[in-house]
């Protein structure tokens, strides 16, 4: 057998894949592939155009990685995944061999796990929020998604990286052995600062106006429509309030209809057309009602752009938010009152003051650097363990009948 030899930590060869493109994972998945590249690391990109937000897509070609691919992957699960998974398998066939193959959500996870057990490239995988996470989901629903995550967590993971302890300890409960979760809390850059006027301008909001901002995609999961419910309990009451709605979703005609009914049209902005992380400079806090997360990329970039937030206690919200000091914490319900009860405390020019000064003195936790640096440990601990040989470090054997580096 051939002497095991150490991989080059200094020049990995990656394999970076997701599915969905909007909301965190794919601003994750951006900012993780660009500064990998920028350490000098191969980097081979692969997305689904299927969902792809044209934005996202400019992005990633721009990043001047290795290879930017895109494989059609539907967030269903359904026959096409078979075709799906055989690209991927080419994909590493012919781009290959890779140091690690990361696959990011639940779609991409699965197919970048999914393999006969034996000697293969290790598997990390990025759930940005296990699907089990979800609260609306049913109870067959529950089971289902349950065992696949279990199954491909305990047997066809080398390691799981969970963005929050909320998402960390939910593996735990799916019977994922804790030797495999690793937490690495999402990091971001500072987001822009300089153009406050003019984004307010352009969205129509008053320059007067206090400005609660809600960035996400326009689903379920965001819950827009309880943070609307709850708009329209305050408005009368708190006339400098604007709402401003970045993102868009299966629910954008809903919410349009709930503002329209509510006579809030001249009160509420909603666009689709600016990055979340420029808006940000337009509000004066950030409203997330979400019904579940792992570690929402949009807390992190209001935190660090010094906003106060008002968060539906879910996961990851810890981290960001200390009630009191600098929001607002509210239970997860579908009932507006305590969410409009946080809302209009905004209207107190003392509570106001001391949420934004709390707010400014933790703007300068969540930095990207930290957040690449540790998945770069995960790398490179997972690959100490497992060392490259000379006979695949060279591309022969049976790996290259497979498509894969075995290590």
């Amino acid at each position: 057998m051939s002497e095991p030899i150490k991989p080059d930590m200094s020049r990995l060869k990656l394999l970076q894949v997701l599915e969905p493109s909007g909301g965190g994972s794919g601003r994750h998945f951006l900012d993780l592939c660009k500064a990998l590249n920028g350490r000098g690391h191969d980097v081979t990109a692969v997305y689904s155009p299927l969902r792809a937000e044209p934005r996202f897509v400019e992005e990633l070609q721009a990043l001047g990685l290795a290879n930017t691919l895109s494989v059609d992957m539907r967030r269903a699960v359904g026959p096409w995944d078979a075709k799906a998974l055989l690209s991927i398998r080419r994909i590493i066939t012919r781009n290959g061999p890779f140091d690690i193959v990361h696959g990011h959500s639940s779609k991409a996870g699965a197919l970048t796990r999914l393999r006969l057990p034996g000697k293969h490239v290790p598997r990390v995988y990025t759930p940005h929020a296990f699907r089990t996470m979800d609260p609306t989901l049913g109870s067959k629903g529950r089971l289902v998604y349950g065992l696949v995550e279990g199954v491909l967590g305990r047997f066809l993971s080398d390691r799981i990286i969970c963005v929050s302890g909320d998402e960390y300890n939910h593996g735990l409960s799916l019977g994922i052995r804790p030797e495999t979760l690793r937490v690495v809390v999402n990091g971001v850059a500072t987001p822009p600062q300089d153009r406050r006027q003019a984004m307010r301008a352009r969205l129509g909001v008053p320059g007067n106006a206090f400005a609660f901002g809600f960035i996400g995609r326009l689903t379920p999961q965001k819950a827009p429509e309880r943070l609307i419910a709850a708009f329209e309990r305050i408005a009368t009451r708190f006339p400098l309030a604007h709402l401003v709605i970045i993102g868009f979703g299966e629910l954008d005609a809903t919410i349009r209809a709930m503002i329209a009914s509510a006579g809030l049209s001249e009160r509420v902005t909603m666009s689709a057309d600016i990055a979340g992380s420029e808006a940000i400079q337009t509000f004066d806090a950030l409203v997330t009602p979400s019904r579940y997360e792992a570690m929402s990329y949009v807390m992190l970039e209001a935190a660090a752009a010094g906003k106060p937030l008002i968060l539906s206690d879910v996961g990851g919200a810890g981290t960001v938010l200390e009630h009191g000091v600098n929001g607002c914490l509210v239970p997860n319900t579908d009932d507006p009152a305590p969410l409009a009860e946080a809302i209009l405390s905004f209207a107190d020019p003392d509570v106001r003051r001391r949420l934004e000064a709390g707010a400014l003195a933790r703007q300068n936790r969540y930095g990207l650097d930290k957040m690449v640096e540790e998945t770069l440990q995960v790398y490179q601990d997972l690959l100490s363990e497992r060392p490259l040989t000379i006979a695949t470090a060279k591309g022969t054997g049976s790996d290259v009948a497979d498509g894969l580096a075995f290590r």
